[in-house]
């Protein structure tokens, strides 16, 4: 991906979200576009309109970190839209792989042994392993259960939930808040842009998205990222119903560039039992065929 491009983009969309009321200025005049003027955020970063400009237009290198954190605060940079920022400069230097540990290779991943014998042990809630291509790359046992209709839609390789959520109509029922999930799905796959431009799968994922679906297409324009730590989701399964689900996510130390994320339900609510019953479904043994009636 073009790094001038992305930082141009990114700064341009965050200034479009902000009104002069929003930083204390006044506002004067009529905008031939929405939000803060060049010269307004370069004056609240304390630096000259012209070198503002020359970031806006041909990146971040060479970018010092106190005007990066200065411009971070003038356009109130959230914490995941900041880390995204430095993410963006360090690439533009050219020193980002010297910054973040080494990232999983293009190669196919499996999850080794003892990995899944961790997940396997977790049997409460669902659990799995992911990348920042959306890749679903391992599961315990209600995880896979949880996503069977994420796997039996998978006809080869990798289920994968950025394609699943943008061009197969089953996860606007999988996804209740079908809208918050693909943002979350977007955000995190910009998210990871910034973090490893480079990653070719990742730009052949986001040009089928945007060949094939307006709505990620809108959605990538934008530009919003985010860190996805912990909160709340809500999902419907074919054979439990409505699961309202906390989850937490850790980056993966022994594997940098994976995410564990583990769903757990609030006790003796609604979704505890469905999540028995879906612990009970999974471990079901598969019926036997009926007899061949002798003739």
């Amino acid at each position: 991906m073009d790094n001038r491009a992305e930082a141009r983009e990114f700064l341009t969309s965050r200034r479009a979200k902000l009104a002069p009321g929003d930083v204390g200025l006044p506002d004067a005049g009529r905008r031939r576009v929405p939000g803060l003027r060049r010269s307004e955020v370069a004056a609240l970063a304390g630096v000259s309109v012209e070198y503002y400009a020359r970031i806006e237009r041909t990146g971040f290198a060479g970018v010092s970190p106190a005007i990066l954190h200065a411009i971070a605060r003038a356009l109130r940079l959230d914490a995941a839209e900041r880390a995204h920022m430095l993410h963006l400069a360090e690439a533009s230097d050219g020193t980002s792989v010297l910054l973040r540990p080494r990232r999983s290779s293009s190669r196919p991943w499996s999850p080794r042994p003892s990995l899944q014998w961790v997940l396997d042990t977790i049997t409460g809630g669902p659990a799995i392993v992911r990348n920042g291509r959306m890749d679903l790359l391992a599961a315990n046992a209600l995880g896979h259960a949880m996503h069977s209709s994420l796997y039996e839609r998978t006809a080869a390789g990798v289920p994968n939930f950025a394609r699943y959520t943008f061009l197969d109509d089953d996860s606007h029922t999988f996804y209740p808040d079908w809208h918050t999930a693909a943002d979350i799905c977007v955000a995190i796959l910009r998210t990871e842009a910034g973090l490893d431009p480079h990653d070719r799968q990742l730009q052949d994922l986001v040009g089928e998205l945007s060949t094939l679906s307006d709505e990620f297409r809108r959605r990538w324009s934008s530009h919003e990222v985010r860190l996805h730590g912990a909160g709340t989701k809500l999902f419907h399964h074919g054979v439990v119903g409505d699961l309202d689900l906390a989850y937490e996510s850790v980056d993966m130390i022994s594997d940098p560039g994976l995410t564990l994320t583990i769903y757990a339900a609030e006790p003796a609510s609604r979704t505890a039992e469905a999540l028995q019953l879906l612990a009970s479904w999974t471990a079901a043994p598969l019926a036997p065929a009926p007899e061949t009636p002798k003739r």
